[in-house]
C-alpha cells in the first residue's frame, strides 16, 4: 500500500475522478437546460377537460398541460373533496390563455374533479401580438367584412402577415429615417444658435429641408393608415371554453395552430420553425413571448467590442511587465494591483463604470461635442460603449496574466539569439516573441470572452435595459450607435425569471434563453480556440 501511494497512482486516479465528476456535472447541467428549453418549442397537445367542481357545477377547461404535481391529501382537506381514500392527489397546471375572459393565464385543476378528457381535432391555439394565446373553436371567418369558408384561413393569415411586414418596414425604415433626420435638423439649428452662427440663409435652408421632410412624413403616414385600415377588415369569431363567442381581428394574430391534427413530422417542422422565430423575432408581452433577437445582437456586439478593447490593453500591459519593467517596488505594486483586480466583485466594476465612464467621461464629451442635445445626454448616459469598456477592465487581469505566462515560457536564448543577429528589441518582440506567445494570448482572450458574456450585474448599471426601442446598428449615419442602450441575454434571463408578471409562463422561456446564451458562449469560445490552434501550428517550427 505504501509503495502504491509513493508511485503517485492515487493522485492520478483522484485527478481522473475529479475531471470525470466535473464532466458529468457539466453534461448534466447542459441536459437539464436543453431538455427544459427545447420543450418550450414543441407543439403541445390541446386538451378539453369536462369537470364537476366543488359546488357541483359543470365546468369546461381548455388549454395545454404545463405541469403535474402530486399533493398529499391532508394539505387539501379544506377543499371538502372526496379523494376515495387516496393518500395523495394529482393536480394539473393548465395554460388557458384568453386574458380578456379570465384573470390569469394559468389555473390548477384537481384530477378527481375531471369527468372527461378529450383532444378535439378542431380545437385551435391562436398566438396573438398582444394578450397572449387564445384557445377555442373557430366559428366563422370574415374577409373584407364578408363571411368566407374556413379553407381560406391560411390565405387570410398570409395576407395579414405580408401587410404587417410592410407596415413594420414602413415604420422602422422609412418613417424612422425621416424622424431621425428631423431630429438632426433640430439639433443642428440649436447648435448654430448656441454658437451664435445661425444666419438667415442657414435658418431658411433648415426650414426648407424640414418642410420637405414633413411633407414626406405626411405621405408615408397616409400610406400607413391606409394599410392599417386594410388589415383591420378581416376578423374571426372564436368560441371559448365557457361558450362565449369572441371577435378577434386578424391584425392581432401571428399564427393559428391545430396542434391536435399534427402528425410527428408536422410537429417536428413546427418545432424548428418556432426555434427560428425565437431567434429572429423581437420580444413581446414584457419579454415573456416572442423572440430574443435584440438580446442576441446586443450580447454579441458587446462581447466583440469588449474583445477589441481588452486585447491590445492586456497584451501591452503584459509586455511592459515582463519585457521592460524592472524588478522594483513599483513593478511589484503593479502585479499586486492586477491580482487584486481579478478578485474585485463585478458589481463594483459596474459602479465604477457608472461614476467614471458614464457621468464623468460621458458628461465631459457631451459638454464638449454635443452641447445642443443638453440637458438630454448623448454619451453621458449608460450605453453599449460604456458596457464594453467596463467589461474590458473587468477581464483585463485575465488577459494580462495569461499573456505574461506565455511570455515567460519563451526561452531567453531565443531573445539573445535574435539580438545577436542584429535585430532590435522591438523587432525581436514583434517577429519572435509575440508570434510564439500568440496561443497564450488567445487563451486569455477566450477566458475573457467566457467571463464577459455571462456577466449581468455591472451591465445593469452601465447600459443594459429590459426593452431597447432600437438596435445599436441601423441605416442612419454613423450606422453603429455606441451611445445607445441594448438588450442582453443574461439580463433577459433575470428579467423573465424574476421580474415577469407571470412566472409560470416564463419558466420554460428562461431555460430556452439560457440554452441560447450557453450556445453563443460556446460558439465564441470555439472560434477563439480554432484561431489559437491555427496560430500554434503556424509558429510550432519557430518555437523549436
Amino acid at each position: 500500500m505504501n509503495k502504491w501511494f509513493k508511485s503517485g497512482s492515487p493522485w492520478i486516479w483522484l485527478s481522473a475522478g475529479g475531471v470525470s465528476l466535473s464532466l458529468i456535472s457539466v453534461l448534466g447541467l447542459l441536459y437539464l437546460i436543453a431538455s427544459n428549453g427545447l420543450s418550450y418549442f414543441w407543439p403541445s397537445t390541446l386538451y378539453q377537460f369536462d369537470m364537476v367542481n366543488q359546488k357541483g357545477e359543470n365546468v369546461t377547461v381548455i388549454g395545454e398541460i404545463y405541469d403535474r404535481v402530486t399533493v398529499p391529501a391532508e394539505q387539501l382537506a379544506h377543499l371538502d373533496m372526496d379523494f376515495k381514500g387516496e393518500d395523495s392527489v394529482e393536480r394539473l397546471l393548465i395554460k388557458t390563455g384568453n386574458r380578456e375572459l379570465v384573470p390569469l393565464d394559468f389555473r390548477w385543476i384537481m384530477v378527481p374533479e375531471i369527468v372527461k378528457t378529450t383532444t378535439p381535432k378542431d380545437l385551435v391555439v391562436i398566438e396573438r401580438r398582444t394578450n397572449g394565446n387564445f384557445y377555442g373553436f373557430i366559428e366563422s371567418l370574415y374577409l373584407d367584412g364578408k363571411e368566407v369558408s374556413h379553407e381560406r384561413m391560411d390565405e387570410m393569415l398570409d395576407r395579414v402577415t405580408e401587410l404587417q411586414g410592410q407596415m413594420e418596414e414602413l415604420q422602422k425604415v422609412d418613417i424612422g429615417a425621416i424622424n431621425y433626420q428631423i431630429e438632426r435638423l433640430r439639433l443642428k439649428e440649436r447648435k448654430y444658435r448656441l454658437k451664435d452662427e445661425l444666419t438667415a440663409e442657414r435658418e431658411q435652408a433648415i426650414a426648407q429641408e424640414l418642410k420637405t421632410l414633413q411633407q414626406d412624413y405626411i405621405v408615408l403616414e397616409q400610406k400607413l393608415m391606409a394599410m392599417r385600415d386594410q388589415v383591420s377588415r378581416d376578423h374571426m369569431n372564436v368560441r371559448a371554453m365557457d361558450g362565449q363567442v369572441v371577435k378577434i381581428g386578424f391584425e392581432k394574430i401571428l399564427k393559428i395552430q391545430t396542434n391536435n391534427q399534427f402528425g410527428f413530422f408536422e410537429k417536428l417542422g413546427t418545432f424548428f420553425v418556432q426555434i427560428a422565430n425565437f431567434i429572429i423575432d423581437d420580444p413581446r408581452e414584457a419579454n415573456t413571448e416572442g423572440g430574443v433577437f435584440p438580446a442576441i445582437f446586443g450580447t454579441v456586439l458587446m462581447v466583440l467590442l469588449m474583445t477589441v478593447i481588452v486585447s491590445p490593453l492586456g497584451v501591452v500591459a503584459a509586455i511592459y511587465l515582463h519585457e521592460y519593467a524592472g524588478k522594483n517596488a513599483f513593478t511589484k505594486l503593479l502585479r499586486i494591483a492586477v491580482i487584486n483586480l481579478a478578485g474585485v466583485p463585478s458589481i463594483v466594476y459596474g459602479v465604477f463604470g457608472l461614476g467614471f465612464f458614464v457621468y464623468m467621461v460621458g458628461g465631459s464629451i457631451d459638454q464638449l461635442f454635443y452641447p445642443e442635445t443638453l440637458p438630454a445626454p448623448t454619451f453621458g448616459t449608460p450605453g453599449v460603449m460604456w458596457s464594453a469598456i467596463t467589461l474590458a477592465i473587468l477581464t483585463l487581469p485575465v488577459v494580462i496574466v495569461s499573456t505574461e505566462e506565455g511570455l515567460a515560457r519563451i526561452p531567453s536564448a531565443m531573445r539573445h539569439g535574435s539580438l545577436a543577429l542584429g535585430a532590435t528589441k522591438a523587432e525581436t518582440l514583434w517577429r519572435i516573441i509575440l508570434p510564439i506567445a500568440s496561443p497564450a494570448i488567445m487563451t486569455g482572450i477566450i477566458l475573457a470572452i467566457a467571463r464577459a458574456a455571462g456577466e449581468v450585474a455591472p451591465l445593469m448599471l452601465v447600459g443594459v435595459v429590459k426593452m431597447a426601442p432600437n438596435l445599436p446598428l441601423d441605416g442612419n449615419f454613423p450606422f453603429l450607435h455606441l451611445d445607445r442602450k441594448f438588450m442582453h441575454l443574461g439580463f433577459h434571463i433575470y428579467d423573465v425569471g424574476f421580474q415577469s408578471p407571470n412566472v409560470e409562463a416564463a419558466r420554460p422561456l428562461v431555460y430556452a434563453t439560457a440554452l441560447l446564451l450557453v450556445t453563443i458562449i460556446v460558439a465564441l469560445n470555439m472560434t477563439a480556440v480554432s484561431i489559437r490552434n491555427r496560430l500554434r501550428e503556424k509558429y510550432r517550427m519557430l518555437e523549436h
